[in-house]
């Protein structure tokens, strides 16, 4: 494997197979997961998996200069590389929002 920067050592070849690998499996289980599931926080947990491998796959198509960062550009920003890294996080926010609000919800009507 070649990148933009020349040869990769076998610590970063141990690191992309790790990441591709690992992210693969948690997607794998989220798809198996996802048509079983109607809770709307599981589903964003899920999409989050998924939207973390997206990152993670993409991060590496870059790194090896097979995708280029300036696909999608905003003047000088890449938005993919922007938004890519954070879209797996607001996933999960949006999960635990859920949760709270449901849990909170659950809390005031056992009160009165």
């Amino acid at each position: 494997m070649r990148s933009k920067k020349g040869n990769m050592d076998s610590g970063q070849v141990v690191y992309i197979l790790g990441r591709l690998v690992l992210g693969a499996a948690a997607s794998f289980l989220a798809i198996m997961l996802w048509p079983r599931i109607r809770d709307t926080a599981w589903i964003l947990v899920i999409i989050g998996t998924i939207a973390a491998y997206v990152e993670t796959v993409y991060s590496i198509l870059t790194t090896m200069g097979i995708a280029g960062e300036n696909l999608f550009t905003l003047g000088s920003l890449p938005l993919l590389s922007i938004l890519l890294p954070c879209l797996p996080t607001l996933f999960f926010i949006a999960a635990f929002a859920v949760m709270v609000a449901r849990k909170y919800r659950q809390r005031t009507w056992r009160s009165r």
